[in-house]
C-alpha cells in the first residue's frame, strides 16, 4: 500500500543535512525495496534542499512512521515537520497502474 511522507527541514540546518547525508543515503540504499520513489525538495536553482518526499510501499501508517523515524535525517534532528498521507499510485513512469493487482 503506497504512503507519501513529506518532510520539512528546520530552517538554517543545511550543514546538518550535509553531515548526515552519507548515512541517510546508506539507509535508503539498505531499504530500497521499500521505496517507490524518494528525493530532496530543492530550490529552483537546483541547490539548497529544504526537505524531502518519500513514496513508500508499506502496509500501514505505523510502518511509514517507523520508516521515517529510522532515517538518519530524522534521528539526527533535521526535520521540523513530517506529514504522512496515504497515496493512490496512479501513474508511474508514464504507465497507468490503477488496474494492476
Amino acid at each position: 500500500m503506497p504512503w507519501m511522507v513529506e518532510t520539512y527541514d528546520k530552517p538554517d540546518h543545511g550543514a546538518l543535512r550535509k553531515r548526515l547525508r552519507p548515512e541517510h543515503l546508506g539507509y535508503l540504499e539498505a531499504n530500497s525495496k521499500t521505496l517507490l520513489a524518494c528525493g530532496a525538495k530543492i530550490g529552483d536553482d537546483g541547490e539548497g534542499a529544504s526537505g524531502g518526499l518519500y513514496l513508500l510501499d508499506v502496509e500501514t501508517r505505523t510502518d511509514a512512521r517507523a520508516f521515517i523515524e529510522a532515517d538518519p535525517f530524522f534521528k539526527g534532528g533535521l526535520f521540523e515537520r513530517v506529514f504522512i498521507t496515504r497515496w493512490r499510485k496512479a501513474y508511474i513512469d508514464g504507465r497507468n497502474t490503477l488496474n494492476e493487482v
